[in-house]
């Protein structure tokens, strides 16, 4: 694959930049650039200024209301707004959702979800994990079972992310037993507004509230909102997963870490010393520089597999691995170069000590603490290495 951008390409990458300058709200950049909250509010506002543009939907089909980019030009996209400091697009309906149900919804579920996600209307959560089903999501409990119309739910999610916001869901319930566990998982679509749905928060270390659990009792989800065949949701959960892994990779997002750290290391401190001059130091910069260029490359390779096949392959878990023990250095190297002010966080403990810490750098201490669970969600990277050694090598 030749790795140089065409002219094509760069004019689309010059194109990209041209709009972030004039379109991305310099308060939502700030925001996170300093790692600061993005509130609901936030997020929508940045979905609706790229929907404007037609650029929110990056893996969609043009007939579906997606860009139709190739492979490069979405590798292009996500980068340049990583640089730029953009919020992220919150994934679970765009990224997730919307390629299953391209796929595998029924005409009327597509004309249903498809533009009430690209509008905004609609906002999804996952409902995946529950207590003693992470990364064994097949011994999974939360069971639907028929009566007319409807299916009744009764069970529990954690871990979900940003569902605090959300007004629907799309979970893996069991609706059969007997058998291999994953033959007896189905795909259903669930309002959030229905009785017998609680939305709990979990607070995090950092004090936030990124995730909650959902406990149903006797909710009820329109039978119409099945996803494929009754007892075929593993089919679907996987695929959707090859999808939610490349993603959690965040080759833009290790980028935009790497330039901040590596800038802040060349800054002169009050000896006149530079840490990025320091040898050790500088080695292990230049380890995850190395790993990062690396990643880069196998991030285009999938997106270039997934363009040919629809959907990323085994590989994609070689990709969550790669790319989540980068995040995780890079936040433990910035925690080292920021030493001691490192540890003042929550950001209000930064009023007496502001100066100690660059102004792109004083929630450090919580993006060290919540980069932690990469290596854990979406699949723990010791499941995704025994789906390598299964999947690519026969073992």
């Amino acid at each position: 694959m030749d790795l140089t951008y065409s002219a094509a390409e760069l004019a689309f990458q010059s194109e990209v930049r041209a709009f972030l300058d004039a379109e991305l709200p310099p308060e939502l950049a700030d925001k996170v650039r300093t790692g600061a909250e993005l509130t609901k509010q936030d997020m929508d506002r940045w979905h609706a200024i790229l929907n404007a543009r037609g650029w929110l939907a990056a893996t969609w089909p043009r007939e579906f209301g997606g860009t139709g980019w190739t492979p490069v030009e979405r590798h292009i996209f996500e980068e340049e707004c990583c640089r730029a400091c953009a919020p992220r697009i919150v994934p679970f309906g765009l990224n997730m959702l919307g390629p299953v149900l391209i796929k595998f919804g029924t005409a009327e579920q597509q004309a249903d979800c498809l533009p009430r996600i690209l509008d905004g209307r609609d906002w999804w959560c996952q409902g995946y994990s529950e207590p003693g089903a992470g990364s064994d999501l097949a011994s999974l409990r939360t069971r639907a079972d028929r009566d007319g119309d409807s299916y009744i739910v009764n069970g529990q999610k954690t871990w979900t992310t940003l569902g605090q916001y959300a007004n629907r869901i799309f979970c893996l319930v069991r609706t059969a037993t007997g058998g291999k566990p994953q033959a007896g998982i189905s795909f259903l679509l669930i309002d959030l507004d229905a009785r017998g749905i609680e939305m709990r928060p979990i607070r995090l270390i950092a004090g936030g509230h990124e995730v909650s659990e959902v406990v149903f009792t006797a909710a009820r989800g329109r039978a119409a909102n099945l996803v494929g065949a009754e007892n075929q949701g593993w089919t679907i959960a996987k695929y959707l997963l090859t999808h939610e892994r490349t993603n959690i990779a965040g080759v833009g997002f290790s980028i935009q870490a790497f330039e901040q750290l590596r800038a802040f290391a060349r800054q002169p401190r009050a000896d006149g010393t530079r840490l990025v001059d320091e040898p050790l130091f500088a080695a292990k910069l230049a380890e995850i520089e190395i790993d990062l260029e690396a990643m880069k490359i196998t991030n285009l390779r999938m997106l270039d597999r997934a363009r040919k096949t629809g959907a990323p392959g085994p590989e994609s878990s070689m990709l969550k691995i790669k790319g989540t023990v980068i995040r995780q250095a890079l936040s433990d190297l910035a925690r080292q170069a920021l030493g001691p002010a490192a540890a003042t966080f929550p950001a209000d403990a930064l009023a007496d000590n502001a100066a100690l810490v660059p102004p792109d750098q004083p929630t450090n201490a919580a993006r060290y603490f919540n980069n932690r669970k990469l290596s854990i969600f979406g699949g723990s990277n010791e499941i995704q290495r025994n789906i390598l050694a299964r999947e690519l090598l026969g073992l």
